[in-house]
């Protein structure tokens, strides 16, 4: 078969469901071969870093990889901040470039979409990818995808293929799915022996999770460890969201001084914090007043198992959990707290608060089912803390704008299913565009724009600044151009209406720009700017 075919069904055998890209010279043939194969659906997009946020977002909905394909240079340069931001929250994209053939790199002439050197692009991505492979030589093709591919695997973090354009379509072999590295039995063992001792002498267990545990597919084997465990569960910032489809009662989410208090009291005061899959992170714990003790914690995370003040190596998290749910004894569980998020939007002619915002989302989901949720950076990422727990994706640490919008179409490709977008108006100006392509593929999201005319969590950190303003834009008119349908919403009342009608109309993206007033935002964001501004000011 044609190395191009090879790779595609290479992807598939490794659980790939869809490839979201954007053509370019240099991958003509490549995508050539995806259309006419058919073996993987292909979504294109109109702008690079919408290609990796939405296959990004497909990534952490799948627990497994996805696929971002572009050209080479102009193209693959253009995504590199969405894959650096898969890097940094462990989503397994694969980034596939188009690149300039034998012939092209023969001619003496720099080659058009080169920076410095050929290789620089390569060179680039080894920075944001924890494998690269080159696949010029088809003979070595199989052993190279196979090995990359199970790096992305292993590690849950992008990986880089480049295909130069006249390779695409000579003979190679057959390519096989890697088996991930054996664990060393007796590590394991002596670390799981001496983290369950950890845990049945602790007077006050808890258990904190991170986004690891949904990336590596062992939500199921931690809600089994903490009904046998019976502690109390909370989830970090980022890994807000997990075991929303579990049984396991979920305290609430870890923000520090930004979030319950209550919550804040009973991670900081544990005995024995065992932190699965977490990301130690200022966006985890910056906000934190009193910080956490680290000869308290058990950190299980980025194939590593760290108790107070020595580790475990090359033990991964999938391997760790599973082994010690077949260790500890069943405990009997204490009173366990549940969060409960708020509801009841009272729908009258006061303007719209961020706060309201939460309470309306619960409102409908509370009367139509619960949606995946795709959340750009600012106060809506703070304020969708407050949904009642779904599945939902977000930049979290990474914290870039723009992610919103074509990760929320990656969601719906995905999933089939449905989704909540909500985007403040300054990143609706970077990615929001990308809605024009909802026609082409039957997607209809609902958008809840949070417009302020303000870089508003910009402003909460430096007021003074005149730089944070924005322009008042009709964004209702501006989805109808697109091809959806928009409504305005300043009031309590107008906002659950627009909700109820967006909920009813299904086959176009529906659009609901909410009028917020400047300086009004969530009191979660006002104490994380607060928990960062203490952080920064301690001597270092």
């Amino acid at each position: 078969m044609s190395l191009g075919r090879a790779l595609l069904r290479a992807l598939k055998a490794e659980g790939v469901q869809e490839i979201f890209g954007l053509p370019g010279d240099f991958a003509l043939p490549l995508f050539k071969v995806i259309e006419e194969s058919n073996i993987l659906p292909c979504y294109t997009l109109s702008h690079e870093p919408a290609v990796g946020f939405a296959a990004d977002a497909a990534a952490r909905l799948h627990r497994g990889s996805s696929v971002a394909a572009v050209t080479y240079g102009a193209g693959a340069f253009n995504m590199v901040n969405a894959v650096a931001a898969a890097y940094a929250e462990r989503s397994p994209v694969v980034v596939i470039s188009g690149a300039p053939g034998a012939a092209d790199r023969a001619t003496g002439l720099g080659v058009h979409h080169q920076a410095k050197r050929l290789r620089s692009q390569l060179d680039v991505f080894r920075e944001v990818t924890c494998a690269q492979a080159v696949l010029d030589d088809p003979r070595r093709v199989p052993e190279q995808v196979a090995q990359v591919l199970a790096r992305c695997r292993a590690e849950s973090r992008p990986v880089y293929l480049e295909v130069p354009r006249d390779v695409v379509d000579l003979p190679c072999a057959e390519i096989p799915v890697s088996a991930l590295p054996s664990v060393d039995v007796e590590v394991l063992d002596a670390c799981v022996e001496e983290v369950a001792e950890r845990i049945a002498s602790a007077r006050r267990p808890v258990m904190l999770v991170g986004v690891e545990i949904r990336r590596f597919g062992i939500e199921r084997a931690v809600e089994a460890l903490a009904e046998k465990l019976g502690i109390e569960v909370f989830t970090t910032f980022m890994g807000r969201g997990l075991l929303s489809e579990s049984r396991t009662p979920v305290g609430g989410t870890y923000m520090g001084m930004a979030g319950d208090p209550d919550v804040a009291e009973a991670v900081e005061n544990s005995d024995a914090l065992l932190m699965l899959g977490v990301i130690m992170a200022d966006s985890n714990f910056g906000s934190s007043v009193e910080g956490i003790e680290a000869r308290n914690v058990i950190l299980a995370a980025d194939g590593e198992v760290s108790l107070g003040f020595h580790t475990y190596h090359d033990l991964p998290l999938a391997d760790f959990v599973e082994s010690l749910v077949g260790r500890v004894d069943r405990r009997e569980s204490p009173a366990v707290r549940r969060e409960e998020p708020p509801i009841g939007l009272q729908a009258d002619d006061q303007p719209i608060l961020p706060a309201d915002l939460a309470c309306a989302v619960n409102d409908l989901f509370a009367a139509r089912g619960r949606m995946p949720v795709a959340s750009d950076m600012g106060d809506c990422i703070f304020t969708a803390m407050d949904f009642a727990p779904t599945r939902i994706v977000a930049p979290g640490y990474y914290a870039t704008m723009g992610f919103g919008v074509p990760a929320g179409l990656g969601l719906q490709a995905a999933s089939g299913e449905r989704t909540l977008i909500v985007v403040g108006d300054g990143a609706f100006q970077m990615t929001g565009w990308e809605l024009l392509n909802c026609s082409r593929y039957g997607w209809d999201p609902i958008v809840l724009l949070f417009n302020n005319a303000s870089w508003e969590m910009l402003r909460a950190f430096q007021p003074e600044s005149r730089f944070n303003d924005l322009t008042q834009f009709d964004f209702a008119a501006i989805a109808r151009t697109l091809g959806g349908e928009g409504y305005t919403a300043s009031t309590r009342a107008e906002l659950r209406d627009a909700l109820e009608t967006a909920a009813e109309r299904r086959g176009r993206f529906q659009l609901i720009d909410v009028r917020l007033a400047r300086g009004d935002i969530s009191p979660r964001l006002q104490n994380f700017v607060e928990g960062f501004k203490r952080l920064r000011a301690k001597p270092s």
